[in-house]
């Protein structure tokens, strides 16, 4: 087994998911949003506005490229899956599953949260039309295409466990 990632639009319970996970699997869970905030000294909207949202990214692709060599869970950011070179680097290094939540849902998390500056640069229009532009970005890069909608968190877990427990083998 190799690395596990979780994709998705932002809203769409990767971070969430991801550290439940991590307990039922006993592997160590990982936040690329955190993990590039410590790397970097800065949080996430400090990054977009001292260095644009294109720096940002590539900070993405040097993390999938460069971190470290072990079984583990990541969560990814909602735009990673965008790059053609990061759904190869994710798919050849692990299993990726595409946590597909519907956009009324997200909009319902998201829309007051102060931590994403898409959020607070966007109209409800605009990212949902982001949303709809990502979809095929998440298909083409996913191993697993992951219902959560009328799904409890503990759901959508235990459902990712054991198709890992069942593939362990297999990457």
């Amino acid at each position: 087994m190799k690395k596990v990632y979780l994709i998705g639009y932002m809203g769409s319970g990767k971070s969430a998911i991801g550290k439940r996970l991590s307990f039922s699997t006993r592997l160590p869970f990982y936040d690329m949003d955190t993990e590039i905030e410590k790397r970097l000294g800065m949080t996430i909207p400090e990054i977009f506005e001292k260095h644009g949202e294109a720096y940002f990214r590539e900070k993405e692709t040097e993390f999938l490229r460069t971190f470290r060599n072990e079984n583990c869970i990541i969560a990814t950011g909602g735009g990673v899956a965008m790059r053609r070179e990061n759904r190869e680097l994710m798919r050849s290094s692990g299993l990726v599953f595409y946590l597909n939540a519907p956009f009324r849902d997200i909009w319902r998390r998201i829309s007051t949260d102060r931590n994403r500056p898409i959020v607070q640069r966007s109209t409800r229009i605009e990212l949902e039309q982001l949303y709809n532009e990502r979809l095929p970005h998440y298909l083409k890069a996913a191993h697993f295409k992951v219902e959560t909608e009328n799904r409890t968190l503990r759901q959508v877990t235990e459902y990712l466990a054991f198709q890992i427990g069942r593939l362990k083998g297999d990457i």
